[in-house]
């Protein structure tokens, strides 16, 4: 009997050591292997915001009018889109959509409004889809943010989780765009909450760039030290543009062979922002030429008579309305990148033959910039360098045009490069 225990007792101390090594035991044991180390946590994305600049986002409308300026415009019809829609820049409906588009200032208000018996409204607020494509047909020539978009998505990024749009009534100047800045804080701050509190990256074109820039003056340093990552801005109108004055004397015709700068003129000059996007006085001098004559000159500091001799006092109610705005240039105090075209023939003065300047069309001086906007606009973001608290980088691209910054493979690269930071 006291083998057969002993044998027993011998079984199980076997059992007992070789069980561990053999896999036998029932229940967990050490391992002496090391546990591999935890994923590297996912570097978190500054969400993006768009802000578009003149022109650069939808525009519906809403028709209810007692009369129309020609038997082929409607004066009635449910929403439908009035910028960008290609089809009603043509003649004769672009007499249609001049009616509809166009703005009538109030001097006892200093306000604008719509034609009577049209509505209009800007869809899409948050969505980047309206600022990506201002024709929503996706028409190749309304493509404005969709490049830099689809850039963002290959990084990680998704539309409307943390690429957001922020457009605006773009024929209006920024003291009747004040909902806008409101909405605008709101959405910075719901976008950072949404995104595990990450800070914003603004990235602006154009006339987005000063409307940001005033929006960010409006905030506080802690707020903005929070909430905001940096801004990128592309062909920045930070100083306004010579192209204003143009427009105000002439018309513009987009950049397109079947389109008229005359007939474009009758809704251009009603808007509010091309009067606040004329040269600013902190970068033009008072002595400087702006047009000339056979018999005299307009410089900077006699624009109203400019204005009264083209016969568009209008235009300068609209500039006193928002010289404030250009007369500010404090810094943005967010990190910035400045880039921008240069090297391009750029209209600076206007030469008229006639001394009676209203309703003539004067030769073009042209200067450099980048097609559009003048090259001391584009680079006023210089200015901040080692006077703002916040770094400015800026980046010249030559040859590179107003629109096609937005395509272009260097700021495209440069943008993937940024926004990969943390």
């Amino acid at each position: 009997m006291r083998l057969q225990h002993s044998g027993i007792l011998f079984g199980l101390l076997v059992a007992i050591f070789l069980a561990p090594s053999e896999g036998f035991w029932p229940w967990p044991t050490t391992s002496t292997t090391p546990a591999p180390p935890p994923p590297p946590p996912e570097p978190k994305l500054s969400p993006v915001i768009f802000v578009p600049g003149d022109g650069g986002c939808q525009l519906d409308a809403r028709l209810n009018k007692s009369s129309s300026p020609y038997f082929v415009c409607e004066k009635t019809s449910n929403w439908y889109n009035l910028w960008l829609d290609l089809e009603q820049l043509v003649i004769p409906m672009v007499y249609c959509w001049i009616d509809n588009v166009k703005l009538y200032y109030d001097k006892a208000t200093r306000t604008t409004h719509n034609t009577p018996g049209v509505e209009t409204r800007i869809p899409g607020w948050g969505d980047p889809e309206v600022v990506e494509w201002i024709d929503p047909t996706r028409n190749s020539a309304g493509a404005y943010f969709k490049d830099i978009a689809n850039v963002l998505v290959d990084l990680g990024y998704v539309r409307k989780m943390n690429i957001h749009g922020a457009p605006y009534d773009f024929r209006k100047a920024p003291n009747e765009n004040k909902q806008f800045f409101i909405d605008l804080k709101q959405l910075v701050e719901d976008t950072y909450e949404a995104n595990n509190q990450s800070a914003v990256t603004f990235i602006t074109h154009s006339m987005g760039s000063p409307m940001t820039l005033i929006f960010l003056q409006e905030q506080t340093l802690a707020w903005k030290n929070k909430y905001v990552r940096r801004q990128i801005s592309l062909a920045g109108a930070w100083a306004g543009s010579f192209k204003a004055v143009k427009v105000f004397a002439m018309g513009d015709d987009l950049d397109s062979f079947a389109l008229s700068a005359k007939i474009l003129k009758a809704e251009q000059i009603t808007h509010p922002s091309t009067a606040w996007l004329l040269p600013s006085p902190l970068f033009w001098k008072p002595s400087e030429v702006l047009a000339t004559t056979p018999t005299r000159n307009y410089t900077m500091a006699q624009l109203k008579e400019f204005f009264n001799d083209i016969d568009y006092m209008t235009g300068w109610e609209m500039r006193k309305d928002t010289l404030r705005y250009s007369k500010n240039f404090n810094p943005p105090d967010v990190e910035l990148h400045c880039l921008y075209g240069d090297g391009l023939d750029t209209v600076e003065r206007l030469q008229y033959k006639k001394s009676t300047i209203a309703d003539e069309t004067p030769k073009l001086i042209m200067g450099l910039g980048d097609g559009t906007v003048n090259q001391r606009s584009l680079r006023a973001c210089q200015y901040w360098s080692g006077y703002s608290s916040a770094p400015v980088s800026t980046l010249a691209l030559q040859g590179v045009d107003h629109m096609k910054i937005l395509a272009n493979g260097d700021v495209l690269k440069y943008v993937r490069t940024v926004m990969q930071q943390p």
